[in-house]
């Protein structure tokens, strides 16, 4: 039986809500008329092509009136929502039936004692239900459509090899064509898949789930401390000590007022936070620190953090310490008369302090100077294409530092070591550049704007795994400096690579220039045939295309300075992951960490003896290793698939069927499995993978999972893997950071991220 017409009550208190929702999203995007046009009901589902919308529009609207009403779309999404999966393989079997026609719904009524209830069913109507079977064309059309809605691209025959795949499995009689039956009985082969079919606008009208808080504070949790405990150290004892230093230097001057107790306080924590912000960018001094006992107790990972951290203090600080004096100074000029105001401020006294009675003088000054500083170095400007206008004004630190000497007494003792340590550092990057510059002698440029730069290797720079650099190209900008990961690894020893992908003014401006046959590239230097034929093979070897060109162009480089993947191969079970162009610390850790794996397992095919001794545990303490790397679209994928390609290659030779390394890829722009506009090509992807053991997006033997990763399930299956203590490594977005860093928290990983 079907209910009386405009019927739609519900029996459960879940299905009333879930009523009273669609009703409200109904509303949002009906128009006057109450009735939902086509454009407004693709506009809901979200989808990119019309392909969909335009064959879900046709199956709900069951009149044939061109609109969907309210009553239409409660009874088709109910049937999405609370439908068995019968009545879901129909829906999905009418979709792919392209000269299907129309399919209507209805809901069967029934009882049970006392409760009365309401069942989804579905049944074809009309004269005209199409074939009932969908043939090789038909399904050709539709998973072109789902490629594009997934923004994938594949050749036209890679889309005949995913319909003859998808085919030849459902097609169990080998009739020509694949009856509904044939369908439920492929799709039972993907137990997920029928767990969450849906579509998204299903799904967006289906009320959000509540959110499960927990009643005690994150920061209160074990787990938080024990992921945290190296910064929470570090910050509790930074707090304490300045609260020390405050106090000390306050009671010291207790007799002269309250004014000079705080302004003499704030001024003995500004001489530790001034030499503390130098410490905190020694980076020379701090790579050197991350190979010592000191690494474990100090988070030296957060050193960019900290120093903007101080930089605020010191502002903070710098305010309250001229306001006290300026209050100072006002009740001085009031009680004894024998200077006005302005004279404490603009005029040198011996009584006020500093060298020559100048303090107040220097005071205002580095006031001006620290509030520029902190102003143009916020995010805003130096991603917006003003990052000169950061740099030149925190040069100003010089400034700074001669003005403390003059304005404070005592701040030298506190300055002279850093301070020393920071000039040296300084003349070893300028001895690099007086040494001459190095050259750019290849250049590769990549379709996703990524610039792949292959600079010759001095033979006294040595680097670990991970570690990055400063570059400046006078071609580019003359006094600019950005760090970028180097992506080679440090057992090639004739040059560099970098991957910088164009994302802000200089990254562009350095595509741009190497773009195009006019660019002003000057011309490398003859070649011999026995180098011209190494780099050829290296081409081949590393899948550089016809984009390489051979350049010769002036670059400096500062470093290299340590990142928190050095603790990677003192790691049991390291998990890294990269998120689009993070990726790039990956390439050259990947490589050596292969690297080392093949040495670890050489030895005599005679005697089995391995004459890998060198190979300390401490420099190779790695059992497994998972390797995930998240892309928007399918392009980003390009530039280090052939590197990918040539480590599976390599693992397979060294340990057949091994896991050591064990790589996962995510395209968020897909569709996942459980979506209706995505299922017939994810399971054609999956059957075309098996087949041929290759990707058909990557062309890896790994499998590109869809959508975003279910971090609980990664870190799960994680954990049951009990290989060793697992060590998280990221690389990416700050949003993504902090989703990994609490799944991080809940299953007891340590988490690292990598700071510029």
């Amino acid at each position: 039986l079907h209910p009386p017409a405009g019927s739609c009550t519900m029996s459960t208190g879940e299905d009333a809500e879930w009523l009273q929702w669609v009703t409200k999203q109904f509303g949002n995007i009906a128009g006057k008329d109450k009735e939902i046009s086509l454009e407004e009901f693709r506009t809901a589902l979200q989808v990119k092509e019309s392909f969909f919308a335009e064959r879900f529009f046709a199956l709900f609207d069951t009149d044939g009136s061109g609109t969907i009403s309210l009553e239409e779309l409660l009874k088709a999404l109910s049937l999405l929502v609370h439908g068995t999966e019968m009545d879901k393989l129909r829906f999905l079997f009418q979709v792919y039936d392209v000269d299907g026609k129309r399919i209507k719904f209805g809901f069967i009524w029934g009882c049970e004692g006392a409760v009365v209830y309401q069942v989804p069913a579905l049944s074809l109507c009309g004269p005209c239900v199409g074939s009932g079977s969908i043939d090789p064309d038909e399904l050709r059309v539709v998973l072109r459509w789902c490629l594009q809605e997934s923004t994938i691209t594949l050749p036209e025959e890679r889309l005949g090899d995913l319909t003859l795949a998808l085919f030849e499995a459902a097609d169990k009689d080998h009739s020509g064509s694949i009856t509904f039956e044939e369908l439920k009985e492929e799709l039972e082969a993907f137990p997920e898949v029928m767990e969450n079919l849906t579509i998204s606008a299903a799904s967006w009208l289906k009320p959000p789930a509540a959110m499960e808080r927990s009643h005690q504070p994150r920061c209160l949790n074990r787990a938080y401390w024990h992921n945290h405990r190296g910064t929470l150290v570090f910050l509790g004892g930074y707090t304490s000590l300045n609260l020390l230093l405050f106090f000390l230097a306050a009671l010291h001057h207790a007799s002269r007022g309250g004014w000079v107790m705080v302004a003499r306080g704030c001024g003995q924590c500004l001489n530790f936070n001034c030499t503390l912000l130098a410490v905190l960018m020694l980076r020379r001094c701090l790579t050197w620190l991350r190979v010592t006992p000191v690494a474990k107790v100090v988070p030296l990972d957060q050193h960019v953090v900290f120093h903007q951290l101080v930089g605020y203090v010191v502002l903070a600080l710098a305010t309250v310490h001229t306001g006290a004096h300026l209050a100072n100074f006002s009740r001085l000029a009031q009680q004894d008369g024998h200077h006005a105001f302005t004279e404490y401020l603009f005029s040198a006294l011996p009584e006020v302090g500093g060298l020559g009675g100048t303090a107040s003088q220097t005071g205002l000054a580095l006031q001006g100077l620290l509030a520029a500083m902190l102003a143009f170095s916020t995010p805003c400007v130096r991603r917006s294409g003003h990052f000169e206008v950061f740099y030149w004004t925190h040069l100003s630190y010089i400034s700074v530092w001669t003005l403390l000497i003059l304005h404070g007494p005592h701040f030298w003792k506190w300055f002279v070591v850093p301070g020393c340590l920071f000039v040296l550092e300084k003349v070893q990057g300028l001895a690099w550049r007086r040494a001459g510059g190095l050259r750019i002698i290849e250049v590769n440029l990549l379709p996703s704007k990524v610039t792949h730069l292959v600079i010759e290797r001095p033979q006294s720079f040595h680097y670990k795994p991970g570690d990055y650099i400063y570059l400046n190209i006078p071609a580019i900008a003359t006094y600019e400096w950005h760090p970028f990961t180097i992506s080679s690894a440090p057992e090639q020893q004739e040059t560099l690579w970098l991957h910088i992908r164009s994302l802000g003014q200089w990254t562009n401006k350095l595509y741009e220039y190497f773009q195009g046959p006019k660019s002003p590239i000057p011309e490398p230097k003859p070649l011999s045939r026995s180098l011209r034929k190494k780099r050829q093979q290296r081409w081949v070897s590393t899948g550089l295309g016809e984009t390489h060109r051979l350049c010769s162009v002036k670059c400096y480089i500062d470093g290299p300075f340590g990142t928190p993947t050095r603790k990677i191969f003192s790691s049991e079970h390291a998990v890294l992951i990269g998120a689009g162009i993070g990726i790039t610390p990956f390439a050259s850790i990947l490589q050596s960490i292969m690297y080392r794996y093949r040495r670890r397992k050489q030895s005599c095919p005679s005697c089995h003896y391995s004459w890998c001794g060198d190979l300390q545990d401490e420099e190779m303490a790695l059992r497994k290793v998972d390797f995930i790397w998240i892309n928007r679209d399918q392009k980003h994928f390009e530039w280090f698939v052939s590197l990918l390609t040539k480590l599976e290659m390599e693992q397979a030779e060294q340990e057949p069927g091994g896991r050591f390394l064990e790589m996962h890829m995510y395209m968020t722009s897909a569709l996942s499995k459980n979506d209706m506009k995505a299922i017939g090509l994810q399971m054609a992807l999956d059957l075309l993978a098996t087949k041929e053991q290759k990707d058909s997006i990557t062309g890896l033997r790994t499998r590109t999972q869809p959508g975003r990763p279910d971090w609980s399930k990664v870190f799960g299956k994680v954990a049951e893997e009990k290989r060793g203590k697992v060590q998280v490594f990221f690389c990416g977005s700050p949003a993504l950071a902090k989703v990994i860093r609490a799944q991080c928290e809940r299953f007891g990983f340590r988490f690292f991220k990598e700071h510029f």
